[in-house]
């Protein structure tokens, strides 16, 4: 078997919101997993709350790295966090520098979704609009729980107002003023590689516009549901992968935030129909390889 992807640390996968490990047969990380270990990496992807805040889903997060410490003798993990889970993996790893070798966000929500800012105003909680929105979401929650196979812990608990404030601009300004960790200094640069002995990484990809678009598939759902939701995006209109913007997923040293993948397909899901020039699962691979090289 193949060394390249043998990490010091173990990898860590982190969800995001409405996150899984894998639904019946269909895992979260759809490829990825398997891609990694086959070139021997230590790979556990985690659960967390698929519906709360970040804070929250945080300190779930602290608590399964302290179980996989224990089951791995390792001294410390590696996070790459999808999403929300990049904010998860950015407290863990704030809270205790001393477990977490490195933090990489994949599509991250580091500076806030536009989508979740236009839900706020267009689908206030007190609203029928947002009553509606809210009740389907918590239909989706209750039925992903109830297929996630993956997941063998006790029942997590749940908020989805908190879980919507997390995303928004402004609740994400708050939570960087209380851990700016790795965070760019300028809008749209790169944020120091290291911070408190933790390593930070991101990368993000965009919808390329037009018939041009090799990240598109016919038979890719949410690529549909990315661009009709990259309509709610003004400050990074053209420049989204439907839900978090190519510089609000900026988090230290960018690799790349344009590959040709919207918000689902990043993580190989759609059972991997991510369309001609996209390769998702190679990014991943690409990375353990970096991580290895730099020790961690």
């Amino acid at each position: 078997m193949s060394q390249r992807c043998a990490t010091r640390y173990p990898l860590v996968l982190v969800p995001g919101m409405l996150g899984f490990i894998r639904l019946v047969l269909y895992p979260y990380w759809y490829g990825i997993v398997e891609a990694l270990r086959r070139d021997g990496a230590v790979v556990i992807p985690v659960k967390v709350s698929p519906l709360h805040s970040s804070e929250v889903r945080g300190e779930q997060l602290l608590a399964r790295i302290e179980e996989v410490l224990k089951q791995t003798g390792a001294q410390k993990v590696n996070l790459i966090g999808h999403s929300q889970g990049s904010l998860t993996a950015r407290y863990a790893a704030a809270k205790r520098p001393d477990l977490v070798a490195s933090v990489t966000s994949v599509a991250g929500t580091n500076h806030g979704s536009e989508l979740a800012d236009y839900l706020q105003t267009h689908y206030p909680a007190d609203s029928a609009k947002g009553r509606l929105l809210s009740a389907l979401l918590r239909l989706i929650n209750v039925l992903m729980c109830l297929l996630d196979t993956g997941y063998r812990g006790p029942r997590l608990p749940t908020d989805l107002d908190a879980s919507h404030a997390s995303l928004t601009t402004a609740g994400v300004a708050l939570f960087n003023e209380r851990y700016p960790q790795g965070l760019p200094s300028t809008w749209g640069g790169h944020g120091p590689e290291e911070v408190n002995g933790v390593r930070y990484y991101s990368w993000s990809g965009t919808l390329q516009p037009g018939k041009t678009d090799r990240g598109r598939n016919l038979f890719d759902g949410t690529n549909r549901s990315c661009r009709l939701f990259a309509r709610t995006f003004v400050r990074e209109a053209g420049q989204c992968d439907g839900m978090v913007g190519r510089y609000s997923s900026h988090l230290g040293t960018v690799i790349r935030d344009d590959y040709p993948l919207d918000h689902f397909d990043i993580v190989n899901q759609s059972l991997g129909l991510v369309g001609r020039g996209a390769e998702p699962i190679r990014l991943f691979v690409e990375h353990a390889e970096r991580l290895k090289a730099a020790g961690v």
